[in-house]
Order: C-alpha cells, then structure tokens, then sequence
C-alpha cells in the first residue's frame, strides 16, 4: 500500500476549507455523510480484493453520466460547449475520483477552481487534460496491477485508449457496478432529498397536466412546468409529451419532447417530466388524461386500467419481494388488458425501475432482472405501465415512490385520474 504524501507540498493541490459553509453556498449532505459513503465504496472494493479504483464521471451539461463522481465528491462540471479537443483541452466535462485503501479520495476535475465551500473532500486536482491529469496521479501514487475502471459506460474509447496508453504498468478491470451497488440503499439524508424532489416534481407536473387538459399548446403546458420547477431550484432533462394522433409515441416532437401542436378536446394527452430535481436525485412521472376533462367510456376504462395495474405493481414492491416475481406480474396484468403496445412500451420492455442519481439497478423487466434481484427497504422505485387499445388510444402512468419496511411513500402526488 502507497505511504499518504504530505499534501502540504503539493502545489497541484488546492486547499480546502471543510466546515459546512464558508460564507457562500451550502452543502446539502454532511462532510460525515460523505466520509460514510467512502467507507462503504472502500469496504466494497476490498470484498471485491482492489487496492484503488478510479471513478469515471461525465457532467458540463449532462445529468445521466454524473452520478458516481457526484455521489463521491459533491463536484459538478460547468465546462460544456468547448467543443473539440485541441492543444489544450482534452475530455473536457469529464472527471474522475481516485479511490484508494488508506487514502482520502482524490478528485481529478477537468475545470478550474473547484467549489471549495461545495467539493467534499480536500484532495482536488483541476486540469485541462484530466486524462493525463488522472494516469499522472496513479503513477504519482505508484499504482500498479489490477484497478478497477468504474465507468466504461462514461469514458468514450479514445479517452479509454489514451488512458490505456498513459498507464501500461495498470490491468484496469471494468467494475461499473462498485459504487451503484452502495448508491442503492439512500441515507436517511438522500431520503428527505427525494422528497423535496418530489414536492417540486409535483408542483411541475400538475400545471403541466392542467395545460394539456385547458387545450394549451404542448410548447406552452410545458412552459409554465418548466417555469415551476426552475423557480424552485429544480432540474429538467425533458418534457416529452404526446396528444391526440401521436398519443402511441412518447412524444409529439422528437427533439424537443413537445411541440407546437394544440390537443382538441376529447384528444387523449399524455405528459411526463424526468430529471434531476434536487441536488442530482431523478425523478420521472407521467400521466395521461383527456382534453376538456370528459373522457368517453373507452377512453375513461382505458386510463383507469392503466391506474389500477399501476397500484396492484405498486403493492407488490415490498422489502425482500422478488423483482422478477413483480415483472411477471406485470406481464399477466398487461395480457388481460390484449397486450397491446405502444411505441412505449416497445422501447421499455419492464415496469419500472430504482432511482436515485439517475435511473438505477434493478430494473423490473423479466429480460432485465435476476432471479436473485429483491427490493429492499430505504430505496426509491418508479412503476410505469402503457396500456394500448387500437380504436381508443394509448395511456402512459409512471408512479415514484420510496420503499419503507411496512409502506410506500409516494413522492409524486400529482393525481392519477383527473376526473
């Protein structure tokens, strides 16, 4: 094991003042909080017999790919839009946490200036290459052998190339699922994150559904959505929504995810809205209804099945209850509605899946999970279900919810039926 260096003459390094707040912004989760997270990401490498691990991280304007850096280090990138490599700059939003038994971890940020009142550890490098910043530090530290490669999802192949190139006395090892698998248990902390995410989640996605339901272009229902969840420091990555004709794809507007169309009332619209709503936490509802309000019989039975497959999935998530048992039981509920399916349901072949930094492990499919996948106690979980019939149309519902030991705690209150 590498003797720690004295870090006091290290000029690479940046000083960091750890208290909670220094007259600037304040971090959400305790310095305590983090050090707990490391211990539980270091005791996971050495039942899995590593030494070190480097942790990949994509953020600059991304939310899907920053999950394990941020979890680990409080640290976001704000360096998007740089465009191609040049001279200088080199995987530019892409950053990494060096961990190591017996040592602090290290982040290897790709910006300058690293929030110190925000950053949760004081081992920080900031450089314009953080390839070459990351192979210098492991060679600094005199790393060698086998380390696990968390993020080969992340590091596109010519960064993994160049970092290949840069550490031949290394055997990197993908380990993707190190730091997800002690990400999926939340701390009470991370609970009460998600449900201020979900206090603003729902917030968005009633007046995104009011819109739809009033005969508001999709652009604008999405609009004023969008205007409440920015105004309370909220995240979106996107609106799809979907009405009338294209109610059997998720969205109107490939692009964008609404567009400029107006539901006619008696039009079947759907809306949903994911996205990293506090502090990095995803969440990701959906709710179909009828424009005016007054849904024919069909239309009225269609949705409600959907409401009702919905809650019956729902009641089956309970800590130690096997995931694929819930994916079946999806599969049978699906088959007595005629097992229709729309454009949703072809791309999400399962019924949900854990949330957390991101959509997480496991997911409830039964091509997806594991006979040995269970649910446990202190996770978030969205249900969804998409029940298609050709002369009535598509309805799309996805529940969030967290998973206690005696209940479920609904995080999205936004109502299911609207009538």
């Amino acid at each position: 094991m590498v003797a720690p260096r004295d870090l006091a003459i290290t000029e690479r390094f940046i000083s960091l003042d750890l208290r909670e707040t220094d007259g600037m912004a304040e971090r959400y989760f305790s310095i305590a909080e983090y050090e707990q997270r490391w211990r539980r990401v270091l005791a996971e490498m050495d039942r899995l017999g590593y030494d070190a691990a480097v942790v990949w991280g994509r953020s600059g304007g991304g939310y899907e790919r920053c999950g394990d850096v941020l979890y680990l280090s409080n640290y976001y990138s704000q360096a998007s839009g740089q465009g191609w490599d040049n001279a200088l700059f080199n995987a530019r939003s892409f950053s990494a946490v060096i961990m190591q038994q017996g040592e602090k971890p290290e982040l290897q940020a790709d910006e300058a200036w690293p929030r110190k009142d925000i950053v949760s550890t004081d081992h920080i490098e900031w450089h314009h290459d953080p390839i070459k910043g990351v192979a210098e530090a492991l060679k600094r530290r005199g790393i060698k052998g086998k380390v696990a490669f968390v993020g080969t999802q992340v590091l596109p192949m010519k960064y993994w190339l160049q970092l290949e190139a840069y550490t031949p006395e290394i055997t990197w090892v993908p380990e993707d699922e190190l730091v997800l698998e002690v990400r999926r248990i939340k701390s009470p902390r991370e609970l009460e994150c998600m449900r201020e995410a979900g206090e603003i989640m729902t917030r968005g996605l009633d007046r995104l559904l009011e819109g739809l339901i009033d005969g508001e272009t999709e652009a604008a229902a999405a609009a004023a959505a969008a205007e409440k969840i920015i105004a309370d420091g909220g995240t979106i990555h996107m609106i799809p929504c979907s009405h009338g004709e294209n109610i059997q794809y998720w969205c109107t507007n490939q692009l964008s995810g609404y567009s400029l169309e107006r539901p006619k009332p008696g039009d079947l619209v759907r809306g949903w809205i994911y996205g990293p709503m506090r502090e990095g936490y995803w969440l990701d509802p959906g709710r179909t209804a009828v424009c005016g309000g007054k849904p024919n019989e069909a239309q009225k039975a269609l949705i409600e099945t959907n409401a009702r497959i919905i809650q019956e999935l729902m009641d089956a998530v309970r800590p130690g209850a096997k995931v694929m048992d819930v994916a079946r039981l999806g599969e049978r509920l699906m088959q007595q509605t005629g097992g229709e399916k729309d454009q949703a349901a072809e791309k999400w072949p399962h019924f949900g899946h854990s949330i957390g930094l991101f959509f997480e492990l496991p997911y409830i499919g039964t091509q997806m999970c594991s006979e040995d996948d269970v649910f446990s106690a202190s996770t978030a979980v969205g249900i969804e279900a998409f029940v298609t019939q050709t002369e009535v149309g598509s309805s799309g519902i996805e529940q969030n919810f967290i998973v206690h030991e005696d209940h479920n705690e609904i995080l999205t209150k936004t109502p299911v039926i609207w009538w």
